[in-house]
């Protein structure tokens, strides 16, 4: 019986060892197959249907259960999946996410379509025509539309008052414009009936509009863009104190544009977006006219939407540019300028240009600024040679004033 005993534990270890083998001959299996066609090993499963598709305009709702302006949709690349190298040891599995494909954002300034820029509209399709290879080189373009787009209403008392009909939206998707921030001191130019024709407008652009709603939810609530993998919020919001802050600030009951004087909602806005999007972008207007160096407002407001989690924070108001840099992990441009506008004041702002960004994941890898001069016409001319040159150096050179890092050489 003892004999009997051995030969029962014998045959329990070489049992228990052939056990270990087919293990590790399944692990080994299981980690060599390939994924399904079309499936990407790095996400986790979900429902069918849950993959990048196009869509069309409307609403998304994220998971948080925030209602978001329907996005464009791009069908991103699917990695191939690597089989286990084949050897005398098997390694352990290894769950690495997957890098995100570099994407290009572009910004310009301040556009409208006042005097000798109104005729242009007559034919939307081509009224920006010579700006669209440089706009359109972006896989997402973001503006400033500065006027209430409306042919009635009662003009606001105030000196300056912008409006253009709807083709405006036509003229400025057709240029390769994607997003338009209205979250500007002209954009309620001509009264309620001018902000209801503006929203009515709005919601049948082909170009997506954000910073003014039929209330705080719609003005506040991001533009989302899925890019090749990557989501995209854009917001929208006027920091500006003046009347069209004061009086026309959209609330929980009324129409208008957000309002970040009290960045409280935006700052919630900011955060929502964050807990679905990739990269947030915030597109504010803020300053103040012709000073060519942010106010302790700007960099205040602008480190607590970087607390916030946005990535990029750009913005306009001041006619002219400001610096462009990084704070901490934030990429922050204080101003962008005139773009397409009427007056040529002084060289300071008839100076524009477009900032591109290449962003992989949350971090901008490359800031690249296209300088331009405004013409007669109302329209940038971007130049080239040794005036681009200088017009970089220019632009890069107004970061010394900002506080913000500076990345490359030169910066942009």
């Amino acid at each position: 019986m003892e004999g009997h005993g051995g030969s029962g534990r014998l045959i329990s270890a070489r049992a228990k060892m052939f056990l270990s083998y087919v293990a590790a001959g399944a692990l080994a299996l299981g980690a060599g197959c390939a994924a399904p066609p079309g499936v990407d090993p790095s996400r986790p499963a979900g429902p069918a249907g849950a993959s990048d598709r196009a869509s069309d305009r409307g609403s998304e709702r994220a998971s948080d259960g925030t209602d978001w302006p329907a996005s464009t949709v791009t069908p991103g690349t699917t990695p191939t999946p690597t089989a286990t190298p084949r050897g005398g040891s098997i390694p352990a599995p290894r769950f690495e996410p997957h890098a995100p494909e570099p994407i290009t954002l572009a910004f310009a300034g301040d556009i409208h379509f006042q005097n000798q820029l109104r005729s242009r509209l007559a034919n939307p399709g081509t009224a920006l025509a010579p700006l669209r290879p440089e706009l359109s080189a972006a896989d997402l373009t973001v503006a400033n539309l500065e006027t209430a787009v409306t042919t009635r209403g009662a003009p606001e008392a105030k000196r300056y008052r912008f409006r253009a009909p709807s083709s405006a939206f036509a003229a400025v998707a057709a240029a390769g414009i994607d997003v338009v921030t209205m979250a500007n001191n002209h954009a309620v130019d001509y009264g309620p009936v001018g902000l209801r024709d503006t929203l009515a407008a709005a919601a049948h652009a082909p170009v997506a509009v954000v910073g003014i709603g039929s209330d705080a939810d719609q003005a506040f609530a991001p533009h989302v863009a899925r890019i090749r993998g990557t989501t995209v919020a854009v917001i929208g919001a006027d920091a500006v104190p003046d009347p069209t802050t004061r009086h026309f600030a959209a609330d929980d009951d009324s129409a208008g544009i957000a309002v970040a004087i009290r960045p409280a909602r935006l700052l919630a806005a900011v955060r929502a977006a964050r807990r679905t999007a990739d990269l947030v972008v915030v597109y504010l207007h803020w300053g103040q006219e012709r000073v060519g160096c942010p106010t302790s407002d700007q960099r205040e407001l602008a480190r607590q939407l970087a607390g916030a989690g946005a990535d990029i924070v750009v913005g306009s108001h001041a006619h002219i540019q400001l610096g462009a840099g990084t704070l901490d992990d934030t990429f922050v441009a204080y101003g962008l300028g005139n773009f397409v506008w009427y007056s040529r004041n002084s060289r300071r702002e008839s100076t524009t240009g477009v900032l591109t960004l290449t962003v992989q994941g949350r971090s901008v890898r490359e800031a690249r600024w296209t300088p331009g001069r405004v013409g007669a016409d109302g329209l940038p001319r971007f130049t080239a040679g040794d005036q681009a040159e200088r017009l970089r150096r220019e632009f890069a050179d107004l970061t010394g004033c900002t506080g913000l890092g500076r990345i490359g050489t030169p910066p942009v």
